[in-house]
Order: C-alpha cells, then sequence, then structure tokens
C-alpha cells in the first residue's frame, strides 16, 4: 500500500529519476519491494519515520527541560546536563550492541521490542524520583532507540526497493529532523505547562500507539536473518574498508555541524546581536533547514550518491567558514543558520544508505554504526566546541574550527568515489 505523508508533502521540491547500484541481496529481509524508481515510497517507511520522529523527540526535548529537571531533583543543571551526555553514550553503544543481540529476531519484533523497551524507559523517568534512576533511565531509552534506528533504516530501505534506497532512509531519518521543527518545542511548552514529568508520559502514550502501527504495518515474512546469518557474518561488515570511510565521514560531519550547534546561542546573541527571546525562532530554521536537507538528500542520493557526499562535505564547511567570518551581522547569521542545518544533513540518509550497501551480508551491522559514529561526531564536536571557546577567536571558535573539521569530510567522501569510479577487479 502507497500513500503521501504529510512528511512527504512538505519536502516534494522535485521528481528526480533515480538510478542507483542495487543492495546485495540477502537473506536479512524478504520485503518484496516494487522495481523501477516508484513515485511514492511504501507506507511502512511513513509508519517508521513517525517512529524516529518520537526517537528525536526524546532526544532532543531533554535540552528544554534542564532547568525543571535540575530544580525538582535538587541537581545542578550542570549535572542535569548529564542526561543528554548518557544518552548519548548509550546510543554509541547500544546501536551495535543491540543490533548484534537482536540477531536472530525478525525485523518487526525488534521494532515492536525497541518500542517497548522505549516506552518502559520513559515510564521510569517520569515516575521516578531520583537522578540516579533517572540517568539509568535515558540510558536504556537510548538502547531502545539505537536498536530501533538501526533496524528501521534497513526495513525501509528494503521496502522502498534499490532505486529508492536512499530516499527511503530520508523519509526514515525525517521524523528525527521533524523532532527539532516540531517535536523538541512542543515538549518544551508541555513542560512549562504541567512539569517536566508531562512530556515523558506523553512519549509513553505515544509509542504504544507506535507499537499497534508497527505490528500492523510491517510485513510479518520481514525476516532481518538467514539461516546463513550470524552474528560472525554480521562482523564481515567491519572488513570492508569503504564502511569505515564512511564512518569517518559520519563523525566528521556531525562533529562540524553539531559541535558548532551546540554552542550556536553564544554566537547568535554576543556577535550577531539578537535578543536572546529570538535565538529559539533562528534553532527553529536551523530544524527546518535540516529537515529539507535531509529529505532532499536522500531523493539526490539515489541518483548521484558520492557527488552528493563530496558536495555537502564541501558546502558545509563553506558554510561554518562564512558563518565565522560574517557573524557580525544578524541576517546573515540567520540565513547561515538555516543553510547550515540544509547543508550540514544531505549526506546524511546517503551516508547510512551507503554503509547498508557496503556491509553486505550485514546490512543491519552497517546501519547501527551509522547511527553510533554520528553519536560519537556530535559527542566530539561538542567537547572540540566547547574547548574553541576559549580560544581567542571567543564565540565564533566553534564555527570556525567545525569549519576545519567538516573539511575532514573531503577525505573520505573523496576516497569512497574515486573507488567507485575506478573499481578492483574482481576474483570469483
Amino acid at each position: 500500500m502507497e500513500i503521501d505523508s504529510p512528511i512527504a508533502i512538505v519536502v516534494e521540491i522535485q521528481e528526480v529519476t533515480i538510478r542507483a547500484a542495487p543492495l546485495p541481496r540477502t537473506g536479512d529481509m524478504r520485503i518484496n519491494a516494487p522495481e523501477g524508481s516508484p513515485s511514492r515510497l511504501p507506507l511502512v517507511v511513513y509508519v517508521l519515520a513517525l517512529g524516529t520522529l518520537l526517537m528525536g523527540t526524546s532526544e532532543f526535548m531533554v535540552a528544554g527541560l534542564l532547568p525543571q529537571i535540575a530544580g525538582d531533583l535538587q541537581v545542578s543543571v550542570a549535572q542535569a546536563g548529564l542526561l543528554i551526555t548518557v544518552f548519548a553514550l548509550g546510543m554509541i553503544v547500544g546501536a551495535p550492541a543491540m543490533a548484534m543481540l537482536t540477531l536472530r529476531l525478525p525485523a518487526r519484533w525488534t521494532l515492536v521490542l525497541a518500542l517497548g523497551l522505549f516506552s518502559v524507559g520513559h515510564l521510569v523517568a517520569a515516575l521516578g524520583s531520583g537522578f540516579g534512576l533517572l540517568l539509568a533511565a535515558r540510558f536504556v531509552t537510548a538502547l531502545a532507540t539505537g536498536a530501533f534506528w538501526a533496524v528501521a533504516n534497513v526495513v525501509a530501505t528494503r521496502a522502498a526497493g534499490p532505486a529508492a534506497s536512499s530516499r527511503a532512509v530520508g523519509v526514515v531519518g525525517s521524523g528525527a529532523m521533524l523532532a527539532n521543527v516540531v517535536g523538541v518545542p512542543l515538549g518544551a511548552f508541555a513542560g512549562q505547562l504541567v512539569g517536566w514529568r508531562g512530556p515523558f508520559w506523553a512519549l509513553v502514550a505515544f509509542a504504544a500507539a507506535a507499537i499497534v502501527a508497527i505490528g500492523r504495518w510491517v510485513p510479518n515474512g520481514t525476516q532481518r536473518r538467514g539461516a546463513a546469518v550470524s552474528v560472525r557474518t554480521e562482523l564481515s561488515a567491519l572488513r570492508s574498508g569503504r564502511v569505515w570511510l564512511v564512518l569517518a565521514a559520519c563523525v566528521t560531519t556531525n562533529a562540524g555541524v553539531l559541535g558548532t550547534y551546540t554552542y550556536i546561542a553564544p554566537l547568535l546573541t554576543d556577535r550577531a546581536g539578537i535578543v536572546a527571546g529570538l535565538v529559539p525562532l533562528v534553532l527553529v530554521g536551523f530544524g527546518g533547514g535540516a529537515l529539507v536537507g535531509f529529505l532532499f538528500g536522500g531523493r539526490l542520493g539515489d541518483q548521484r550518491p558520492h557527488a552528493t557526499t563530496v558536495a555537502a562535505a564541501g558546502a558545509t564547511a563553506l558554510t561554518l567558514l562564512a558563518l565565522g567570518l560574517l557573524s557580525g551581522f544578524a541576517a546573515a547569521s540567520v540565513v547561515l543558520v538555516v543553510l547550515l542545518g540544509f547543508f550540514g544533513f544531505v549526506a546524511t540518509p546517503v551516508l547510512i544508505s551507503l554503509a547498508v550497501r557496503f556491509a553486505g551480508r550485514a546490512p543491519t551491522l552497517g546501519s547501527a554504526l551509522t547511527v553510533a559514529a554520528f553519536n560519537l561526531g556530535t559527542a566530539a564536536g561538542s567537547w572540540i566546541g566547547g574547548r574553541a571557546l576559549a580560544l581567542p577567536l571567543g564565540a565564533t571558535g566553534p564555527a570556525t574550527i567545525g569549519a576545519a573539521v567538516a573539511a575532514l569530510t573531503l577525505i573520505p567522501t573523496i576516497t569512497i568515489a574515486c573507488g567507485q569510479r575506478h573499481p578492483r577487479p574482481s576474483h570469483r
């Protein structure tokens, strides 16, 4: 069954003729995807996008609730910030670990169990009274989030077929981007009205509804693992040099973009002179740019994956450099922040799709490793950006250093592109 989703309607920018090298045929997934280049994606792709919308809201909404959490649990705001660090750590460790632990489960059951664990984590957080318990609940939630995203990417690519794999990954991941635009602001607003526990209760209810939807729309035959697939087979993906190049690109991309985004408020207020009350609107612009870029990249990436990743890396580095140089001008800064969201996430669905393809017989592990790599980049970028603030560059330090880090993405992306242009002879 195929429909037009509201998520897709937002970014129906243009139709492109999609031609991509087919993904390896494996025993992991047995969804009968339509041949050719479908104008619409299967309904299951949009159902999975709603799941990632919940995941993205959970991941990012805590930033807007930190003062309330700190006051209620009698800890400092800095200590409450550990809730974000623990979540990132859970994603880094949890995505590949959960992919291996659920090795022999059908995809539908893995997604349902992940959503169930996600719901339990939020239930514990909503009922708990101690900060340590809340930290543990956030870690468990991150494990579930990593597992869901890793499997959802593979389900989407198989459901859409080889000709629309990047586009399908773009739609699935757009749920997380949409969380920045809609879910996170709504969560912060609800937290002000009913307290910080209110958004956690809401996510428990929405996760329960998502379990019903996943159980209804992910086909019974969605088996991720055949009899020949084992832990050893999954780990064989680690021997692929191209997988490691993709993972390196994931790390440097997120480190450059989100390392700057973490400290964008001081840049906008101190350098651009934007009133603090207007900064959230600029951040919504960043989220909107990221949403459009994510889906546009998914469409374009099926036609020209390597040109997309190389061009996105160059454009991201130039945008960050311009942001540092022109941060004294309010209008230019706002436009560049929106462009940073766009260019910074154009390559993301393409990189995920390439990792799934290059992983061969271990697509789920390939997908899980990209989730871990993106979160590693976020953690590393935030640390680097914090150190950059202490440089003589001041508030422009994160953007300037971020431009150099983002430019490093050109190394693995160009290497992959050259390797595809001049493939090594195969020996059977």
